[in-house]
């Protein structure tokens, strides 16, 4: 199965136009968050998307809430967090959010690493993990050399071993590629990134 995933277009439409235009090629595409800005502009974010024809899923980044974006998203798209899916016969579990809480403030969606670790129990088994925070200690450092990803990504990780785990949101890491055991770790970016799933 080839994949197509992307993260953090922030309202970016000749990012969101080259991923429309590549996923012609993707049997899935898959977006970890943070579609627009501080919880503005959600509606049109999606209208830039609307041209994926192959299935989309999704998870809320921390610039839209779940709900927010289970609203906006055109018929037929798959919204993930705390729950997961199977897409012909690959298993995906998404996570959305900052985890752990951001210092942006009140219009930024987050979470505690305790409230994360809840959700992601949940998830007995998966192929790709799909979460808006990297886990700890891999593409989650920031400009000022701090490591501020999840523990409880990273504990899932350790635990599921899925194919691949997908993130976004530091970005100042967009484009860092390293592994949990067997499992290889993308911080994605607004950009297209390929990957190839054998079941």
């Amino acid at each position: 199965m080839r994949i197509l995933a992307f993260s953090d277009l922030h309202m970016a439409r000749n990012r969101a136009a080259e991923v429309v235009a590549a996923s012609t090629e993707a049997d899935l595409v898959i977006g970890a968050g943070d579609y627009c800005n501080m919880r503005q502009g959600l509606g049109a974010a999606m209208e830039m998307l609307s041209g994926i024809t192959a299935p989309l899923v999704l998870v809320p980044g921390n610039a839209e809430s779940a709900g927010e974006l289970t609203d906006a998203a055109p018929e037929g798209v798959h919204v993930l967090h705390g729950t997961g899916m199977t897409v012909d016969g690959l298993r995906l579990f998404g996570l959305g959010y900052g985890v752990p809480v951001t210092p942006f403030g009140d219009w930024s969606c987050d979470m505690t690493d305790a409230e994360a670790a809840e959700l992601l129990d949940r998830c007995d088994a998966a192929d790709i993990l799909i979460a808006h925070s990297p886990p700890k200690g891999h593409g989650d450092v920031t400009s000022m050399g701090d490591a501020v990803g999840s523990v409880a990504v990273r504990d899932a990780v350790e635990r599921l071993q899925p194919q691949y785990a997908l993130c976004g949101h530091i970005h100042d890491s967009w484009g860092y590629r390293g592994t949990i055991g067997r499992t290889q770790i993308a911080n994605l970016g607004p950009k297209v990134n390929w990957f190839e799933v054998t079941l």
